[in-house]
């Protein structure tokens, strides 16, 4: 279950988020919440736990997504465009396609299905 001051902290816009994640070392908790339709361009996500969260339509555009699990997120129909996914996980993330990945950066180097590969290796998950 998503935290709820997180969410609460989410929907004040993304100055007011990176601003909040810049001055706290806090694990943002998403997990299972419903993000469906939201803006989130440029929202700094990285490492954020977002494990089966509703994603459908949502903009992620220049978002860093960077070390954030979405494994088992519904991300049918969400733009990624540019968005930096270093090293995030992706396995098992619902509607996932390589139009989504490979428009994003860094995409090569996140943890994703063999349906995922894109043309590019797969990093070992316990390298």
């Amino acid at each position: 279950m998503p935290n709820d001051e997180h969410l609460m902290l989410l929907r004040h816009g993304a100055g007011a988020w990176n601003s909040w994640r810049a001055e706290r070392d806090e694990t943002p908790d998403l997990s299972q919440a419903g993000l469906r339709g939201l803006d989130l361009s440029g929202y700094d996500l990285s490492g954020a736990n977002l494990r089966g969260a509703d994603l459908r339509g949502t903009n992620l555009g220049q978002a860093n997504l960077s070390g954030a699990n979405l494994e088992g997120a519904n991300v049918f129909k969400a733009v990624f465009d540019g968005a930096d996914l270093a090293g995030a996980f992706l396995n098992g993330a619902q509607f996932l396609n390589c139009a989504q990945l490979v428009i994003t950066r860094d995409w090569q180097s996140a943890f994703r299905d063999e349906a995922l590969a894109c043309g590019a290796s797969i990093p070992n998950r316990l390298a």
